[in-house]
């Protein structure tokens, strides 16, 4: 199971646990209701000795789902089906332990209360649908073991109970899940405000200043180093507009690809991009684009020659079903051997974090291929979920 797998079952227990312990103390007392009525019918069983067993086999296999619903590992699909199994099965030994005659006046030997706790649990587990179904089922093995149809709710409720019990719960722990998923979505953005509340007090102290000492001094000194203060104001304009501004994505927010990088195109800058959306979760899409924009940038600051042009650059966008490609190539200078590395050494980290770091977050892989005279060439593989939040 994959770390996203195991975090997600992780939550989808915490979500219902205090309901799989309630139904456990439910399983308790049904226990004991079906262990008295074996006791109470023994004399009157053809087979005295297979009802001992069969409420042995209530007993233990009570026990043993408890635990198992209690501490988790019972908490799967195939637990809860293989207790609806078990329990069906248990009663239809009915029919081999008492006869036609006291069948047709009494309920099943485990009694159709106990038999209710196989329906909590796939309701639990499997939702509104899985509990009905699982009514459906012991509802079945009941009128089975029975012998004959009982049309007279007024006489067997227990056919609406189980209906009821199983739809209800379902959805109750449908409920459950919606709200602990809406609950950790808010606490998610909580704790990323807070974050860039931290952030903008650093920023704010340190950076932002800088940028506008950098403004006014350079206005005041005037001929080349003001393009170094224009530049330098709109730095600061640009950082207080992330900074005043949500940038967090909603987690159910989808985003095309192929338009966001379309919209990157320019004079220099030209972009290939299939005609039909390519859509995304709007993280995942927003995190492609910032290592998109990170590679343009680059092109644009380190791959001029010694004219000071600006070099072109070429963006490809490739949907391969399951994955995108975006390959980032520009005719500029290329890249040293050994720069990259010297440059995440001296601190300088815009390749390391702001491109291979981001995709790799994302579960993809950033290749770069470049030399001297070569021009350079990012070649981005992520995964993609037409959609879906990951």
């Amino acid at each position: 199971m994959t770390d996203v797998r195991r975090a997600a079952t992780a939550r989808d227990d915490a979500a219902v646990a205090e309901l799989w312990r309630a139904a456990q103390v439910f399983r308790a007392l049904t226990v004991l209701y079906s262990v008295g009525f074996s006791v109470a019918v023994h004399d009157d069983l053809e087979h005295p000795l297979g009802g001992v067993v069969v409420a042995a086999i209530v007993v233990l296999w009570s026990v043993v789902f408890g635990w198992a619903h209690i501490r988790g590992p019972g908490r799967t699909a195939w637990w809860v089906v293989a207790d609806l199994v078990v329990v069906c099965l248990l009663m239809l030994s009915t029919l081999f332990l008492a006869s036609g005659g006291w069948r047709a006046d009494h309920q099943s030997i485990p009694t159709t209360l106990w038999a209710a706790n196989a329906v909590i649990s796939v309701g639990i587990q499997l939702g509104a649908a899985g509990g009905g179904v699982a009514a459906v089922a012991v509802i079945v093995s009941s009128t089975i073991a029975k012998g004959f149809v009982v049309v007279d709710l007024a006489r067997n409720a227990a056919v609406v109970i189980l209906l009821a019990l199983g739809v209800v719960i379902g959805l109750g722990a449908s409920a459950l899940r919606r709200a602990s998923a809406r609950l950790e979505e808010a606490t998610r953005l909580a704790a990323a405000t807070a974050e860039r509340d931290r952030l903008s007090r650093q920023v704010h102290d340190g950076v932002l200043q800088v940028l506008a000492l950098i403004a006014r001094r350079g206005r005041e000194i005037g001929g080349q180093t003001g393009d170094l203060a224009a530049l330098a104001a709109d730095q600061e304009r640009a950082l207080r507009d992330l900074l005043a501004h949500d940038a967090t994505p909603r987690a159910d927010a989808t985003l095309d690809l192929a338009d966001a990088l379309r919209a990157r195109a320019g004079d220099r800058v030209t972009v290939s991009a299939p005609a039909e959306p390519v859509i995304g979760d709007a993280e995942r899409v927003t995190e492609v684009l910032a290592a998109v924009d990170n590679a343009l940038d680059n092109a644009r600051r380190h791959g001029g020659g010694p004219d000071g042009v600006t070099p072109r650059v070429f963006v490809l966008l490739e949907d391969l079903g399951g994955k995108v490609v975006v390959s980032v190539r520009d005719d500029g200078v290329g890249i040293a051997p050994g720069r990259v590395r010297e440059a995440a050494g001296q601190g300088r980290l815009g390749i390391t974090q702001a491109i291979v770091g981001r995709i790799e977050s994302l579960g993809g892989t950033a290749h770069l291929e470049t030399g001297p005279g070569d021009g350079a060439e990012w070649e981005l593989t992520v995964p993609w979920t037409d959609g879906e939040p990951r």
